[in-house]
């Protein structure tokens, strides 16, 4: 089974119903790819509850968040000299390490540049934008 992961972008893309978002879940849907995130994805997205983001919920497996992808995402981090933006970058990091370490070598995000620059970090993870 191909495995994808979201970020907090892919998750706003398609809850607002954008074109890429609806792309992206029809692609899941017909090659029976399992969509994975990350319990601080959620933080980052969650507003309150709505039917939408209900329905959003029931299609992807939030998966508990794996210490060796913990330790990858931190070495990334390691590399970004700025305090604030290594922060900024926390997630993001979060993400990718998930997505290297179960399989999820796909990330779909709104924020390709900043995925990019962990990205010699997480060689197997390729990065597309929603």
């Amino acid at each position: 089974m191909i495995a994808v992961t979201l970020d907090t972008g892919a998750l706003i893309a398609i809850e607002r119903r954008r074109e890429r978002g609806a792309m992206l879940l029809r692609a899941a849907f017909e090659h029976r790819a399992r969509l994975l995130t990350i319990t601080p994805v959620i933080a980052e997205w969650w507003r309150g509850r709505t039917d939408v983001r209900d329905r959003i919920k029931t299609a992807i497996t939030v998966v508990p968040f794996p210490l060796v992808a913990a330790e990858a995402a931190g070495l990334a981090l390691a590399g970004v000299r700025r305090e604030p933006e290594r922060a900024r970058l926390a997630v993001d990091a979060m993400v990718m390490g998930l997505a290297a370490t179960l399989g999820g070598g796909v990330v779909y995000t709104s924020d390709v540049d900043d995925l990019e620059r962990l990205s010699a970090h997480f060689p197997g993870v390729r990065i597309l934008a929603v």
